[in-house]
This record gives structure tokens, C-alpha cells and sequence, in this order.
């Protein structure tokens, strides 16, 4: 498999760099299945002011921390 330039690693220093982490790995996601860049843009309002789908995004976000968490060993030394 081929590692992809922008994610050398689920190690990160910090939870702060492991959340920002977490969030740059929903938006891949979202990139990955949705290839059309205008399509996505243009369907960002909608989602934007839809209560259920900010929450459903919340959520993909803190699965992916858990499993950044769970890699870097919940930061202990």
C-alpha cells in the first residue's frame, strides 16, 4: 500500500496535533468519496446549517482521535 504524502504518520506530540489530525483525516475522507471539487463546494451551504449533519461530523472527527489516541498511547510517556 502506498502511503499517502500527507499522512506519514498517526503519531502526533500533542492531543492538539492529534485533534487536528483527526479533522484533516474527515476532510480526506470526504475528498475520497466525493471527487468532484465544485459538487462539494457547492453543497457546503446546505450542510453548513443542517444541525444533524455538523453532528455527524463531530462524530466521524472523534472516531478518528480515538484512533489517534489509541496510537500514540493516550500521550504517556
Amino acid at each position: 500500500m502506498v502511503q499517502a504524502p500527507w499522512l506519514p504518520s498517526l503519531i502526533t506530540a500533542t492531543p492538539r496535533e492529534g485533534f487536528a489530525l483527526a479533522v484533516t483525516l474527515s476532510q480526506k475522507g470526504v475528498a475520497t468519496t466525493q471527487l468532484d471539487v465544485e459538487f462539494r463546494r457547492a453543497q457546503r451551504p446546505e450542510y453548513a446549517e443542517d444541525a444533524d449533519s455538523l453532528v455527524t461530523v463531530s462524530h466521524v472527527i472523534a472516531t478518528h482521535f480515538q484512533t489517534i489516541v489509541a496510537a500514540n498511547d493516550y500521550w504517556r510517556e
